[in-house]
């Protein structure tokens, strides 16, 4: 598959809000991704809540978030969709199908319809997979190449910006109107994004006919992750790194217990992590630009863990302190390997190789969640988080280890890329 375009100059601005938005399609982009999380993390708390005001069952409430994250164990099948056909038709088509879907859930009012609200979760986390896919592979040809840092960095800003208005918004909506009355807003998000995406300048050529079944297709993206040289310790990094966040999350209600708070501290906690993420996603374009992508993500990884240990201390300032620190630090890997994936993955690879790199790095999230939440019972909080910090550390080393580039590498990377002597 290919993809043409015109290539603007590079914007002169040095801040990345400005340099993104004097795009077209950059702005059309994040305003996208702007509208669809809001729709998609209101429903993401009010799913939960519906469940849970239907059946009072805490164990239902929680399959939702199961429901949504399952697909993604097969992001490298469903990613293989992506380069399979046209990126941009893809991303609409996705968009249009769950436009379509949430009015369906007008229809659950009473437990015995709850299986329809699983269901379209279901589909929903599925559409997502091949929708992220493709929006990746469709960023990489559609922004320039030194935006891609800044626009990563702003997406994510986009996103846990969302994480902290729209869940308000959506228990307002739920409680005027209920379940249904969030679906329908999801249901417009996703077509005023139809609307955005479908104004992106893009020509895409029809794909070549892939060799071999889904099987060796689907192994291909994984194939080409393990062999780069670049690519394999961003994704390596980042899976370690989201292993040790899935941990250090479990412990967050025994640090809480610690500083003497009742369990609604967290929204304080989540708060001033999410403002660190936003802080961040701001800054990361031009930080890309001055460290490259191993360093801005091992210091990044090196911050989280650092706070991460330091909530062994049982103090409110510290604590409020380290939650800013990780929400700032754990971004860092995620944005650097997704731009490297960008760059550094053949266009007709891309939407494979994309989907199974954010299945590698936000699985161990999970298993890490349920490891915490073993050990948290079994041991002191103050003495896990003591280790936490330490063995977190070491998994920024190897980034660190990196020889220095020489001038005529340098010279042929995207000026986001390079990483100044």
């Amino acid at each position: 598959m290919t993809t043409t375009r015109s290539t603007p100059s590079t914007p002169s601005a040095p801040w990345p809000l400005p340099r993104v938005l004097r795009d077209r399609n950059a702005a059309l982009y994040l305003t996208g991704v702007v509208v669809c999380g809001f729709g998609t993390s209101a429903l993401w708390l009010v799913s939960g809540v519906w469940v849970k005001d239907l059946t009072g069952s805490d164990g239902l409430a929680a399959l939702c978030m199961l429901a949504m994250w399952a697909p993604a164990l097969a992001g490298p099948l469903l990613g293989t969709l992506a380069d399979r056909t046209r990126r941009k038709p893809l991303l609409i088509g996705a968009n249009l199908l769950l436009a379509a879907l949430l009015p369906t859930l007008f229809t659950v009012d009473s437990p015995d319809r709850l299986w329809l609200l699983f269901a379209v979760l279901f589909v929903y986390g599925a559409a997502g997979v091949v929708h992220d896919a493709a929006e990746s592979a469709l960023v990489a040809s559609a922004v320039p190449a030194p935006l891609l840092g800044d626009f990563n960095g702003l997406r994510m800003t986009a996103t846990e910006g969302m994480k902290l208005l729209a869940p308000l918004a959506g228990a307002g909506v739920y409680a005027a109107y209920g379940g249904a009355g969030v679906a329908l807003l999801d249901a417009v998000t996703f077509v005023v994004a139809t609307g955005l995406y479908a104004c992106l300048r893009v020509r895409e050529s029809r794909p070549e006919q892939p060799s071999g079944g889904w099987r060796e297709q689907t192994a291909e993206g994984a194939r080409h992750l393990w062999t780069h040289p670049r690519l394999r310790p961003l994704v390596l990094a980042g899976a370690t790194t989201m292993l040790w966040a899935g941990l250090n999350g479990a412990l967050i209600y025994a640090v809480i217990d610690g500083l003497g708070h009742a369990p609604a501290y967290a929204g304080v906690l989540y708060a001033v992590q999410g403002a660190g993420s936003v802080a961040i996603g701001l800054l990361s374009g031009p930080a890309l630009r001055r460290l490259g992508e191993r360093r801005f993500a091992a210091y990044g990884i090196a911050l989280a863990a650092v706070a991460a240990g330091l909530r062994a201390v049982p103090s409110d300032p510290v604590a409020l302190a380290c939650s800013a620190a990780i929400g700032a630090g754990l971004p860092c890997v995620l944005i650097a390997a997704l731009t490297a994936v960008q760059r550094e993955t053949p266009d007709a690879l891309l939407g494979r190789t994309a989907a199974t790199a954010n299945t590698l790095v936000f699985t161990p999230n999970v298993i890490g969640l349920a490891v915490g939440a073993a050990l948290v019972e079994l041991f002191d909080v103050r003495l896990l988080s003591a280790l936490l910090g330490p063995a977190w550390l070491m998994t920024a080393v190897p980034l660190l280890r990196q020889r220095a580039a020489s001038a005529s590498r340098t010279a042929t990377r995207s000026p986001s890329d390079a990483n100044p002597a």
